[in-house]
């Protein structure tokens, strides 16, 4: 018996520390490409910046998320996820204590970009360190619960945001980090399992990943641009910087064994399609989670809290939908779940466009749970499917692609929204949702058109 069929995840109760310390990490990364948000204007005055250039708090984190993702999981690959989790865990801490203290917007710019690299590290090789802490007869679960860490973390850090800023300064949205970074690293240092691959030695392909950053961040600069009014000159040279990137960096890609964008992978249908459809599955919720604070309350006629508090209601369902959805695997295909799921999100959604203002809290508050549920149902499966469809040494650049893939859909949605804002106003959000349900469709589509294929 080889060692991968010898090892089946960690005993308990090592395996629940490890689990803490892994969604310690992602609740830190994955809410801080939002908590900002709410505080930016208060950011903005204080630091005397422009609301244009308040915007790059927020932009910077998640630029430098994206463009290291698939660096960190070839290095998790060839060396150690935890590791490369616990390098993140430790500069992530660092930056927040950092950014707590910045005193200038460029000294606040420079951290956050710290934070970006460290929240990088962490997301990247999270599902691998998921799938090694895990027995395989628990992993759907395991992913369930994952899953519901994502949901309520990317969804939750406004709500954190009001709290705080309600009551003390902004400088706390980056001082709470600390003491969860600290826990988590304590937490990691012991429990988090080692690769259970022994990878051969290979080098780490710099060149790749210089080109692999410029190819994303001017993917997304150009995107940027394209939503706020950047002048054409600017937009037109991220775009051709993007394209001449692309042209280099793909075919190189494509010639050899192990690339850092893994198209070894992605040769696999049930791969790509899974990858395609988390892209399409979180643009369509992340264009309705932008779209509907600007909905309750333009359209609607809510208060700001009250918008919050019919906003609770999609992540707290989420939270016993992904888990439940891991353990009804034993018994459905991931396609047919993630099917479903999509379908409660496209009607939840559809009936939130076609809502008036007779609908009450009530109606509203069943319509986000409908979308919530859907949202969890999807997910658990859909990652599985990622995850089992890769071979063990290519672990983490499954788990890297998966994180792509959601942040890549997020940052696409909330563009979007954007872009209906700019050419229908305030009914834009309407619109926004009715476009949301249709990328679900797509979502939807996708996940059902694995019904019958192999991992």
């Amino acid at each position: 018996m080889n060692e991968i069929e010898q090892y089946d995840g960690l005993k308990m109760p090592r395996r629940v520390y490890s689990v803490i310390a892994i969604t310690l990490g992602l609740f830190s990364s994955m809410m801080n490409s939002t908590i900002a948000n709410v505080a930016l204007p208060t950011i903005g005055q204080n630091l005397g910046i422009t609301p244009a250039d308040s915007i790059w708090i927020i932009n910077v984190y998640q630029i430098a998320t994206i463009i290291f993702l698939l660096p960190f999981s070839a290095l998790g690959e060839m060396y150690s996820y935890k590791k490369v989790l616990l390098s993140g865990l430790v500069i992530f801490t660092a930056a927040s204590f950092c950014c707590a203290f910045s005193t200038s917007f460029a000294m606040l710019i420079c951290f956050r970009v710290m934070q970006g690299l460290g929240s990088a590290a962490m997301v990247s090789v999270n599902m691998s360190l998921i799938r090694l802490t895990y027995p395989k007869r628990y992993l759907g679960q395991g992913i369930g619960l994952n899953s519901t860490f994502v949901a309520i973390s990317s969804v939750g850090g406004p709500a954190i945001a009001s709290i705080v800023m309600s009551t003390t300064t902004w400088q706390w949205l980056f001082a709470l980090n600390v003491p969860l970074g600290i826990f988590a690293v304590a937490f990691g240092l012991w429990a988090l399992p080692e690769n259970n691959v022994k990878m051969e030695k290979r080098p780490f392909p710099v060149m790749d990943a210089l080109l692999n950053g410029l190819f994303f961040s001017s993917v997304i600069m150009c995107m940027e641009g394209l939503t706020h009014d950047f002048p054409v000159a600017v937009t037109s040279s991220f775009a051709a910087l993007a394209l001449a990137t692309g042209i280099i960096y793909i075919p190189r890609q494509l010639g050899q064994d192990v690339p850092l964008l893994p198209f070894d992978l992605l040769r696999k249908p049930i791969f790509s399609i899974s990858i395609l459809s988390s892209i399409a599955s979180f643009m369509a919720q992340m264009t309705s989670m932008t779209a509907l604070p600007f909905f309750f309350q333009n359209i609607m006629g809510y208060s700001a809290s009250e918008s919050g508090l019919l906003f609770t209601a999609w992540p707290c369902v989420v939270m016993f939908a992904a888990p439940l959805s891991g353990w009804l695997l034993k018994y459905f295909h991931p396609g047919i779940l993630g099917g479903v799921g999509q379908m409660l999100i496209i009607a939840g959604l559809v009936l939130l466009a076609t809502a008036g203002d007779d609908c009450g809290e009530f109606g509203i508050v069943w319509r986000m749970m409908l979308c919530g549920a859907g949202f969890g149902i999807f997910q658990s499966p859909n990652n599985s499917v990622i995850m089992q469809s890769a071979p063990q040494k290519r672990n983490g650049s499954a788990s890297g692609m998966l994180a792509t893939s959601r942040l890549l859909g997020q940052t696409t949605g909330a563009l979007t929204v954007a872009m209906m804002f700019n050419a229908f106003g305030e009914i834009g959000a309407r619109y926004a949702l009715w476009l949301a349900a249709a990328v679900a469709i797509i979502a939807c589509l996708l996940s059902i058109s694995r019904r019958g294929m192999k991992y």
